[in-house]
């Protein structure tokens, strides 16, 4: 069943942050002048992507079938995959799974998004006071690269479960690339998960590819992200209002890396940080005017999130 979202949920978001935290009077930062370099993909770099969004639909799966690669057309749809562990409860804590794909010679780390039915992980959308991460699980991070206190607590809950299963995945089937990802509240685990990964195991190659992430962390934090030099995608999905929560004016930005899918299904890469091309997300999605939330699931390249 695909996850159900809320419209006044999502708004309910937007307003409380608004009422948090005083807003920086700044726009978004670019990489200079990046609205210029926005270009379409070409198909041949849009096809990878699929596996990786089946393993985040994947991840809204009950673990017991996880586990057994039984969770019907997502486990089809990378049907080598060998899952080694998974875990969550769906409701306190999101479902996460860790396993191996011998095609792709990669541990896959995936969690769960957010379904308003169940009202935890919403609480936990809307806990935005922003917080230094825990230098135990994020050695060496600078302390002002604070980031969602809700998003940084559902990370921690599994940090060790998730650290142990990649280690022993590695080990395993002998092989150094992670690729973290996830839907929603899910993509927002799987960028911390990729940061306390590439720290935690430095000889790693660490990947992240999100969708309809919300933003995660300050400009800080996001710099510090591009200083460490793994790849990173997110993609938006058309009018999508989720990943352009929490609103920058608060502070939060997003990491570089955007892909942005436009109403005519092309996936347009947006160079910088939240970049206000009207080709991006940020240029194209109106918090008041202009937004669709039954966008938020997709299709990302033909795949509706959910299980």
């Amino acid at each position: 069943m695909a996850p159900i979202y809320s419209l006044a949920a999502m708004l309910l978001a937007a307003s409380s942050t608004v009422l948090a935290v005083p807003a920086p009077l700044s726009l978004p930062r670019q990489e200079a002048d990046t609205t210029g370099k926005v270009t379409p993909l070409p198909e041949s770099q849009i096809t990878p992507f699929k596996p990786y969004t089946h393993f985040a639909s994947t991840a809204y799966c009950l673990p017991i079938t996880v586990v057994n690669w039984s969770c019907g057309h997502n486990c089809q749809a990378n049907p080598n995959f060998k899952p080694l562990a998974s875990g969550g409860d769906g409701i306190f804590v999101q479902f996460w799974y860790v396993g191996y794909d011998p095609d792709l010679d990669e541990v896959i780390v995936a969690h769960q998004g957010t379904d308003v039915l169940t009202i935890v992980p919403v609480l936990e959308d809307l806990d935005i006071l922003p917080l230094p991460l825990d230098p135990e699980l994020f050695p060496g991070i600078p302390l002002d690269a604070v980031v969602h206190n809700g998003f940084a607590i559902a990370q921690a809950e599994t940090s060790q479960f998730v650290l142990t299963a990649v280690k022993n995945a590695m080990q395993e089937f002998n092989t150094n690339k992670i690729t973290t990802t996830g839907h929603s509240l899910g993509a927002a685990i799987s960028l911390l998960d990729a940061v306390f990964l590439h720290l935690q195991l430095p000889n790693a190659s660490v990947r992240y590819v999100g969708y309809g992430s919300p933003r995660v962390g300050y400009e800080p934090f996001v710099d510090f992200v591009d200083q460490l030099g793994f790849e990173v995608n997110h993609i938006a999905n058309k009018k999508d209002l989720v990943p352009i929560l929490p609103l920058w004016l608060l502070g939060y930005r997003h990491i570089s890396g955007e892909i942005h899918i436009d109403e005519l299904n092309q996936w347009m890469n947006c160079p910088g940080h939240d970049n206000i091309s009207p080709f991006c997300t940020v240029g194209d999605v109106n918090l008041v005017l202009d937004f669709n939330i039954f966008d938020h699931p997709g299709p990302y390249g033909g795949v509706l999130i959910g299980c």
